[in-house]
């Protein structure tokens, strides 16, 4: 039967917008997701290295690798997550399917910090890297932070007014800094790798157990690309295979060269030397006592009798000499701008994840009609960043400070990831699971994967620690989530009505 309802002049609906289930091309491959994530995580290296050792001091390669095992931890779970959810939003989506709307939030507004600490710390070793082409930009504060905010400025308008970003950038910057450290590794080795004086480093200036963990919590920092390899599961062929092939291939990788540069940094110089002249730009500190430590002619003699095999050897190790400093810092510094940008484009893209999923108020995911960028969260973000660069200027601990403020953020995420993953092995043990962890325990006619519960406990444990040691990154963490958590409850609210008008309507609300 027809009905014979009409609607009458003035009549207004609130509808409730339908949701693409795949609003994003699905156009990358693993060699694409590899070269992001680790785009990601090998520019984190150029400073995480540095910030470790203010406060692991000789036991800075320990941390790292304590570090790494869990992050293991954490991209196992990430890779189950992203196979059966592949959508953009990370931690936060895994929270929504495993709790509800105000976990995935939490998760998201949680992550969001860490995108915004992100920008302003690879920005912030930009400068110290360029120093050595004019040395104040790395002695001095003020130089150094004004070129850190101009930059974070510059790539806030260049992202407004729209800006792409090509898998083949990523792909080539990938290969270079891949192949830089490699060569740096296997020239640390070679000629600069002693035992007995790593081993003496290690003993002699271990920290507190307090700054142990600490340490442990900014090595967090270097393993910034899981999270980037999630966000871009919708925007994948196969994500279900794909994503997880990516980040197994990230780890590995990851794991073998962090602690290859950290041991080779910590027998190039000793931990105070690292922790206070090359805190900022480590790996320019390894280039150069590379480079000091090269001399071609012993090297050439050492390797071969042969005259003509000398004279070429000599040759090629003069010109590392010469070459490797300059190299590393103008490498350094450009893989360090293309993270800038990347953490950037992260924090809008998942600003319009969440706000496509009503998580946070629709203006922040406002999309500009013209350059079609969410210029919005770019402003907002961005300025938020400049923001927290601004302790640059004058407060000798800014560098510690953003790190232990990372840390706050990342580790909140990534507490919640682990949780939902267990939470939905509970829950839902029926859906399908193209990735499944393994090494479970049963509990009843439960699986839950010892990986997911020994990542919970960690971060759990080691979060603690910088909330009740770190009272800025408390403070400043606290008060980020309070004002996302002020506005989430005055905007849900509203939501609420949205919907009860679907209700009543009859609409659907998918």
């Amino acid at each position: 039967m027809r009905s014979s309802w009409h609607p009458k002049p003035g009549d207004k609906f609130v509808r409730r917008p339908r949701l693409k289930l795949h609003p994003l091309r699905r156009v990358l491959g693993v060699p694409a997701l590899y070269s992001a994530g680790y785009g990601n995580v090998g520019s984190s290296i150029y400073y995480a290295l540095g910030i470790v050792a203010l406060v692991a001091f000789g036991a800075t390669p320990i941390a790292l690798v304590l570090a790494g095992i869990f992050f293991v931890f954490t991209a196992l779970t990430y890779a189950e997550g992203t196979a059966m959810f592949p959508e953009a939003g990370g931690s936060a989506n895994f929270a929504r399917h495993g709790f509800n709307d105000l976990a995935g939030f939490i998760s998201g507004w949680a992550l969001m910090l860490s995108y915004i600490v992100t920008i302003a710390i690879s920005a912030f070793v930009i400068p110290p890297y360029l120093g050595y082409f004019w040395l104040p930009l790395k002695e001095s504060p003020i130089a150094g932070t004004t070129m850190s905010m101009g930059i974070v400025f510059f790539l806030m308008i260049i992202n407004v007014l729209g800006v792409k970003e090509t898998s083949f950038v990523n792909i080539a910057t990938a290969i270079l800094d891949l192949t830089l450290q490699i060569i740096i590794i296997v020239l640390g080795l070679l000629l600069i790798f002693d035992f007995g004086i790593l081993s003496r480093h290690v003993t002699l200036y271990w920290p507190s157990w307090e700054n142990l963990i600490l340490a442990i919590a900014l090595a967090t920092i270097a393993y910034t690309g899981v999270e980037t390899m999630s966000q871009m599961a919708e925007e994948t062929r196969q994500p279900a295979r794909r994503v997880p092939q990516a980040l197994v291939l990230m780890v590995i990788t990851v794991l073998v060269l962090f602690s290859g540069v950290s041991t080779i940094g910590l027998s190039a110089m000793t931990p105070l030397e690292l922790a206070s002249k090359w805190a900022t730009d480590p790996v320019a500190g390894i280039a150069h006592s590379l480079s000091v430590t090269i001399v071609p002619t012993e090297i050439a003699t050492r390797w071969s009798s042969e005259p003509a095999v000398q004279i070429i050897l000599a040759w090629v190790f003069e010109e590392i000499r010469n070459l490797l400093p300059a190299l590393v810092s103008i490498l350094a510094a450009s893989i360090l701008f293309i993270a800038t940008n990347a953490g950037l484009m992260g924090v809008s893209r998942l600003a319009f994840a969440l706000g496509r999923y009503q998580l946070i108020p629709p203006l922040l995911g406002r999309v500009h009609h013209r350059s079609k960028t969410p210029y919005i969260a770019i402003i907002l973000f961005s300025s938020v960043a400049l923001l927290i660069l601004i302790p640059g200027f004058i407060a000798r601990d800014a560098f510690t400070n953003l790190g232990t403020l990372y840390a706050f953020g990342s580790l909140s995420s990534f507490f919640l990831a682990h949780a939902s993953i267990i939470s939905l092995r509970i829950k839902k043990p029926e859906l399908l699971r193209p990735f499944k962890l393994g090494l479970n325990i049963r509990l009843g006619a439960r699986e839950l994967p010892i990986t997911a519960i020994l990542g919970l406990i960690f971060t759990a444990v080691v979060w603690l620690v910088v909330v009740l040691t770190q009272p800025y990154s408390r403070w400043i963490g606290f008060a980020w989530m309070g004002i996302g958590l002020l506005a989430y409850v005055l905007f849900r609210p509203r939501q609420f009505s949205f919907h009860q008008l679907d209700k009543g309507s009859g609409f659907s609300k998918k």
